[in-house]
């Protein structure tokens, strides 16, 4: 694009956003924050977003993309489908570090649900998780992982539910750390449509 200021691409920006949200918050949140992250002026942010809102559309554009493509990312890498789930809970957790990190985000999805067009995408971002969960299910029933006549839609709902409770508990208690949390709980929630005998791996992720 001509007159373009080059030399950060606008991934590395975005990943600078999602650390400046984690760490501050809504309150604290400004284009000067993120430019200084990377380095620019916020200048350079504004000709490339047009302005705060325009960088938060943009992070909440490449928050729906990352949730689309971080399964087929992970998936090669974990020798079962209940491993994979466990892994891909703890990956879209990842930015959540701690307790207060989380209590940022938290802040800021609250803002995402009362703004129309920022809710439309975390609603994407809900469903693109919704279905990479119930796609591993499946898989999981088919390879005899999980009991057969499951409810995969039912269960896929259940875990999304309780992985969203457990990062509020966990940071309400703040106990060992954020992927040992969902793990546990995600172990608590399958356990009963795993087969008698049958190691479903969660521990491998």
């Amino acid at each position: 694009m001509a007159g373009r200021p080059r030399g950060v691409d606008d991934v590395v920006i975005l990943r600078a956003a999602a650390e400046v949200i984690g760490r501050v918050g809504p309150a604290g949140f400004t284009l000067a924050a993120v430019a200084g992250e990377v380095g620019l002026v916020p200048g350079t942010l504004v000709q490339r977003f047009g302005s705060k809102r325009g960088l938060l559309l943009a992070l909440a554009d490449r928050s729906v993309a990352d949730a689309d493509e971080l399964p087929a990312r992970l998936r090669p890498e974990h020798p079962s489908a209940l491993a994979a789930l466990v892994a891909l809970q703890v990956g879209w957790a990842a930015p959540m570090a701690t307790p207060e990190s989380f209590a940022n985000h938290l802040a800021f999805l609250c803002t995402d649900l009362t703004d129309p067009q920022l809710y439309e995408r975390a609603l994407a971002v809900h469903r693109a998780q919704r279905g990479a969960v119930e796609a591993l299910l499946t898989e999981a029933v088919h390879a005899g992982e999980l009991l057969g006549g499951t409810d995969v839609p039912a269960l896929a709902g259940t875990v999304q539910a309780i992985t969203a409770g457990a990062g509020l508990t966990w940071a309400l208690e703040r106990d060992g750390t954020l992927p040992e949390r969902l793990r546990r709980e995600l172990d608590a929630v399958l356990a009963p449509h795993v087969p008698p005998r049958h190691d479903h791996g969660l521990e491998e992720s």
